[in-house]
């Protein structure tokens, strides 16, 4: 493949494209200027260090490695979908790391092994940027399915436990909130996926195109990949909740009021 290189040079002159941001700030008197250099300046940095990780990565290209960095990248989006959610760490941690793993894996491997039908499984190649899309796609979708779970239960709890005193075990009590939750969740991925290739050029067909391959070839790596990243959102989100009930409930089925961080939003 022959891809277009971006010197130094030009990465830099990229950096011109902030004067126009900076100057709607300004001009508007947003109070986001020291946001955006701090966020701009900790991209820089994050994703060069990065880079010269990968490199190393896929210069090894062992499987041990391309593993271990593939669940680092989940230990931190596990950080991130609990800051999210608003519920403490110790509560969500253990069974959210997980549904996460379970998520991202299945159809990761299913991606390399049947629809692409490498034999090595953990190639860093294909496992370490498909795994990071399925991941990375997901988070927003964990983010809203899980708070939207647990807040709605937190704001009906007197319907709630109206349900559990009534004779409702905790799996029927908690299914209307759940399939809630799952339709609030997978809104925005069928929303995308409805739209996709009319409204943009997602980033895998993109990147496909820029590396040479046939427009075809991006669109059907592009199908492949909305299909794997919905199936991850689903497995995330369900099975997060699912292994969460034994943490965020008490032995009555009563939610825990001591999951919630002080900033979560209150019941009503």
């Amino acid at each position: 493949m022959n891809i277009t290189s971006i010197s130094v040079w030009g990465l830099a002159a990229g950096y011109g494209l902030f004067i126009i941001p900076l100057a709607i700030l300004l001009w508007v008197r947003v109070p986001l200027i020291g946001t955006m250099l701090i966020g701009a300046v900790r991209m820089t940095v994050q994703l060069l260090l990065v880079g010269f990780y990968l490199q190393i990565v896929f210069t090894l290209n062992k499987p041990w490695l391309n593993a271990l960095w593939v669940g680092l990248m989940i230990l931190v989006a596990d950080i991130s979908v609990i800051r999210g959610t608003g519920i403490r760490f110790g509560r969500l941690a253990w069974p959210l790391f997980v549904a996460l793993l379970a998520g991202t894996a299945v159809p990761l491997l299913y991606f390399v092994d049947v629809i692409l039908q490498k034999s090595n499984l953990l190639d860093a190649r294909f496992v370490i940027p498909i795994g990071g899309m399925i991941l990375g796609n997901c988070l927003r979708a964990d983010i809203i399915g899980i708070r939207r779970f647990y807040q709605s239960i937190r704001q009906g709890e007197k319907a709630f436990c109206q349900q559990l005193a009534d004779g409702a075990t905790l799996a029927e009590a908690v299914r209307p909130y759940l399939r809630s939750a799952l339709h609030e969740a997978f809104s925005p991925t069928l929303a995308s996926m409805a739209t996709i290739g009319l409204v943009s050029l997602p980033g895998m067909m993109t990147g496909v195109i820029l590396g040479g391959s046939e427009p075809m070839t991006a669109i059907f790596y592009q199908i492949a990949i909305m299909i794997a990243i919905f199936t991850g959102t689903a497995i995330t989100v369900w099975l997060a909740v699912e292994l969460s009930r034994k943490t965020c409930f008490d032995a009555f089925g009563v939610l825990n009021r001591h999951i919630f961080t002080d900033n979560a939003p209150q019941g009503r």
